[in-house]
């Protein structure tokens, strides 16, 4: 605590990101990292733009990826916004559609709604911008009910699918949503992250509103380019809304930084949104392994969340979060653990490729055979034995 920060500063809990780790090598589950590289496409186009062009500033409306988005989403481009990463977006989003709590018009509520357990930068954003915010619990299976969110309020916003949770949200329960906000003139900010990877039937599905956004025009869809495009080192996202609601991430960004987005990420976003076929065959790869994954840990008795993400939510049989976290970490894997109330048994795993993800089943069972044979004496067909499908 220094003298010299003010008191925004002082009273600010920052987000922690996940570790990145550099002393040794792990299998790296922990930050919801695509397993897999990025188009070939993505790489060409930067060597392409790296040239001489590199002492100019950048384009400050990104229109070569915004003419592309538009194409992929069916959208207009100044339906589009890009910006350095999805978290800018979103702080950008705060700010520009939530009410400050010192302002002149603010009141009881004017408080904005997010789920109690979701992204956990959210409250970090309303006490940057100094904005009222209250947390909506989520249902005992852990999905997002949203006639819950039907109460007067300053604005809602939540992830679909949710996180940590992967849960998804159905479609037509955010757009009743969305109408009901109208009626109050408020904004629904709905972040995408990780909507590429929802499924049915080992099928891709569409789980985004972005073609209802003509309709409603107070919705907003926040993208990141770090999962579904695998380019969270490059660092770039984009929002896609009513002019009016984009006009507005304008405003913001051009009173902080009017450049977010240099040259070379502009080049390889714009390469990456239109190699649709490249991105669909990997993303469907991580959906499959998940699959896989949180069945053979299902038969290992652990409780798996349904998914519609890049991650899953496990919670192992008998062995606290903590505990699990700590034992695949001596093991050289990386996972997230949240210790907070509700959750804090549970372990938020990203799908990695099929070798990584086999070496953390083989860590899993052998982490849970330790717990039970501690439990449980020796015997032939115990009940670990029985667990792990194995014979003495």
């Amino acid at each position: 605590m220094s003298k010299y920060w003010n008191n925004r500063i002082k009273n600010l809990s920052p987000y922690i990101p996940g570790e990145q780790p550099k002393d040794r090598k792990f299998v790296k589950l922990n930050t919801n990292e695509n397993p897999y590289p990025p188009s070939p496409k993505v790489i060409e186009a930067i060597k392409k733009a790296a040239n001489g062009d590199l002492r100019l500033y950048p384009d400050p409306t990104s229109t070569m990826f915004r003419e592309a988005a538009a194409v992929r989403y069916g959208v207009k481009p100044d339906q589009v916004f890009a910006g350095n990463g999805s978290d800018e977006i979103l702080a950008f989003a705060f700010g520009a559609f939530f009410e400050n709590a010192n302002g002149a018009a603010s009141s009881g509520t004017d408080a904005i709604l997010f789920p109690d357990i979701t992204y956990s930068f959210y409250p970090v954003y309303a006490g940057l911008w100094d904005i009222q915010y209250r947390t909506i619990p989520l249902c005992d299976d852990f999905s997002i009910n949203c006639d819950d969110y039907k109460i007067p309020c300053g604005g809602i916003i939540f992830p679909n699918p949710n996180a940590p949770t992967g849960i998804p949200i159905p479609l037509g329960d955010i757009i009743s949503l969305a109408e009901h906000l109208e009626g109050q003139g408020r904004v629904l900010v709905v972040d995408e992250a990780y909507c590429a990877f929802g499924e049915s039937n080992g099928k891709a599905v569409g789980n985004s509103v972005v073609p209802y956004i003509g309709k409603h025009k107070n919705i907003l869809t926040v993208h990141t380019m770090s999962k579904q495009m695998s380019l969270a080192g490059l660092r770039f996202g984009f929002a896609i809304g009513s002019e009016e609601l984009i006009e507005g991430l304008y405003r913001i960004k051009d009173s902080f930084n009017s450049y977010p987005v240099d040259r070379l990420a502009l080049a390889g976003a714009a390469a990456a949104i239109t190699d649709t076929a490249y991105y669909d065959d990997i993303n469907g790869k991580v959906m499959v392994t998940r699959e896989r994954v949180a069945g053979e840990l299902r038969a290992l008795g652990c409780n798996v969340l349904p998914s519609a993400a890049n991650f899953i939510f496990v919670q192992a049989p008998g062995i606290s979060g903590a505990d699990f976290f700590s034992a695949l970490r001596e093991r050289g894997i990386l996972v997230r653990h949240f210790n907070k109330e509700r959750i804090a048994d549970f372990l938020r795993v990203t799908i990695g490729t099929d070798e990584e993800m086999d070496v953390f089943l083989d860590a899993c069972r052998d982490i849970i055979r330790i717990f039970l044979f501690s439990l449980y004496p020796p015997c032939p067909l115990c009940p670990p034995c029985e667990i792990l499908g194995e014979k003495k």
